[in-house]
This record gives C-alpha cells, structure tokens and sequence, in this order.
C-alpha cells in the first residue's frame, strides 16, 4: 500500500514541476529567441543509485514505482526569422549567441534575443540585462543611425567602423542544436551562461539587423502538454486520496480487532 502511495505522491510532484515549465514556456511566447524547456524524468531507482555508487548502475531491488524530475533541457532548434524595420533589431542565422555583459561589469550572459535598444549614454543595450559586447567591449553607437554588416561589423553613420559584435558559442558545440544545451544554464528570459568546466568560442555566424529571431514557443503544442498534465495531476490526486481512505479503513478494522 504504500508503495502505491509513493507512486501517486511522486506523479503529483512531478506534474508540478512540469507545470512552472510549461507556463514559462507559455509566458516566453513572445520573447524574441526564447527557446522552450522540457521536463525530464528518471526513476528513483536510477537516481538513487547513480549518487549512491558514484555513477556505476547496481540495482537493488526490482520494482521501481517512483519517478523523480532528473532535468529540465533546452530545445535549440532554429525557428524563422522576422524582418521588424527596426535598427537596434538583429538576428543569428546560425549558431552562436550575442554577448551580454551583467550588471556588475564582469558577468557575460549568452542570448539569442536581438530586440536591442540604446542606453542614455548611447550603448547599446538588451533591456534590463546589460550592454551588448563587441571584441572590444561594450558597443557605443550613439543612436539609431548606424549599420550593422553579415560579419558582426558595426559602422556608425559616417562609415566609421566602431566594432563588432562579439558572436560566440560553447566550444563543445558539435552543431547548431543539441550541442549547445549539455553546456550551457539556462537563466531567466532567454539569458544563458556557460556551465563549469567548459568554454566559448568566437564563430562566425551571419547577423543581419532590423530583423529578430521569433521565439520556437508553439502554444498548442504547450496547451495539449498543460492539459496532459492536468489529467495526470488530477489522476494522481484522486489516486493519493483513494489510497489514504483505505489505509484510514485498514487501521480502523486493524484497532477494534480483540
């Protein structure tokens, strides 16, 4: 009995954890190059033993009626690019991320998000996140009125070249895709840094300006999850409630027993 209650107790948790995923998937729709999350599970069991043995897979018993959230991953596939008309707008077609610097002047964060702006002193900036990076540092451009080439160069309104945008991706990247995901953590809207232990790299990715990455967000296909998961949530409370009655029944009939 109670490993059926384990069973249950673990759908419910899991559920909503899978819920926080989805609804951030949900709420991101709209955010230029957001890529969506998926929740990944594993058994206890596996778990279990994976930190008990040090990684080497003994088993210790056969049955295995719980499943724990062993990771949320990113999905990078590519999606369409949107042309807006917007001079501070840009897009990769390709690999590669634009660079970020935090808040503390020190930090650098990874995004496909290209919906820029300008700061007061004429840096160009992703909104709350930090200025953008060029080889040389942040980039200042002053204003609207400037180009940005295939290359990354970025020229003011006379031609003079300022810098270029600093394009880079985790050096044990082997593709576009699925590469990128095992070596970068994913932080809020979009923002990314590179995990412990490994490295980016320079690429030469195109950029093309007045033109923003759309977000591979598909909502009905979040919508049918949110509902999948709702049935099981619902199921697997039904389930705990169900399994709690026959227990409250079990020690009743087991106390008024002479």
């Amino acid at each position: 009995m109670l490993e059926g209650f384990y069973t249950a107790a673990s759908g419910v948790l899991m559920e909503q954890r899978n819920f926080e995923v989805l609804a951030n998937n949900m709420s991101n729709t709209n955010t230029p190059g957001f890529r969506a999350s998926r929740l990944m599970s594993s058994s206890f069991k596996q778990t279990y033993m994976t930190i008990l043995e040090n990684g080497k897979y003994t088993y210790i018993g056969q049955s295995d009626p719980i499943r724990v959230v062993d990771d949320v991953t990113t999905e990078f596939n590519a999606d369409l690019l949107q042309e807006t008309g917007r001079p501070f707008d840009m897009a990769l077609n390709g690999e590669g991320y634009f660079t970020i610097q935090g808040g503390d002047g020190e930090t650098a964060y990874l995004t496909r998000n290209g919906a820029f702006d300008i700061d007061e002193e004429g840096y160009l900036i992703l909104p709350d996140k930090g200025r953008v990076l060029g080889e040389k540092g942040p980039i200042q451009v002053g204003g609207s009125d400037f180009t940005v080439f295939l290359d990354g160069t970025v020229l003011d309104k006379n031609g003079k070249t300022l810098d270029r945008l600093l394009i880079q991706a985790p050096s044990a990247q082997e593709d576009g895709e699925g590469g990128a995901g095992q070596a970068l953590t994913k932080y809020q809207n979009g923002l990314y840094r590179i995990t412990d232990g490994e490295a980016l790299e320079q690429v030469n990715t195109p950029v093309y300006q007045q033109v923003l990455e759309r977000s591979n967000v598909d909502l009905n296909r979040e919508y049918t999850q949110m509902m999948t998961a709702q049935r099981t949530f619902q199921s697997c409370s039904a389930a705990l409630k169900a399994i709690d009655a026959i227990n409250e029944k079990a020690a009743s009939r087991i106390g008024s027993v002479n």
